[in-house]
């Protein structure tokens, strides 16, 4: 991902997360924090498709929607899968596989232990066949809450 792909991203974002709106300058943060978690998805003539961005944070936890971070947190301990989003006109053609496969390689290689996301639109089973299994530590339910219903924190172990 580069700036330049930043009003796509956006736009993938609002068409996926309707009811979870995330603005350009969420992604451009996150792209600034962790360039190397920020992905692309690119079909014919390398228009995106979709994106994927990652960052390391504390584990057992997730960050507030729509929030600027400073700086990753000293504490961080795993990798975040904050998004991934397909345009309507590709989802269900494998491209979300091969992305969540690499990040999880890179992440492992990394020495990170694991990856963690928050399921929203009764997407859980969707991650479940990523490899991810939900879990419920202590206070996570009131950490979901802007989430939405159904929201589900989960992790993905990997091997090094």
């Amino acid at each position: 991902m580069t700036a330049a792909d930043l009003d796509t991203v956006a736009a993938i974002a609002a068409v996926g997360f309707p009811d979870h709106f995330e603005g350009r300058d969420c992604f451009e943060n996150r792209l600034t924090l962790n360039p190397s978690g920020c992905f692309v998805l690119a079909g014919e003539g390398g228009s995106p498709r979709g994106y994927l961005v990652a960052y390391p944070w504390t584990a057992n936890a997730a960050p507030a929607l729509n929030t600027l971070i400073e700086t990753i947190p000293d504490d961080a301990s795993v990798m975040y899968l904050h998004d991934l989003a397909l345009a309507p006109a590709v989802r269900g053609g494998g491209w979300s596989r091969p992305i969540v496969e690499r990040l999880a390689q890179e992440a492992g290689a990394a020495g990170w232990p694991a990856l963690t996301l928050v399921a929203v639109n009764d997407a859980a089973p969707f991650w479940e066949r990523h490899g991810f299994e939900g879990v419920d530590p202590p206070g996570m339910a009131d950490k979901l809450a802007g989430y939405g219903a159904g929201a589900r924190y989960m992790v993905r172990r990997l091997k090094a």
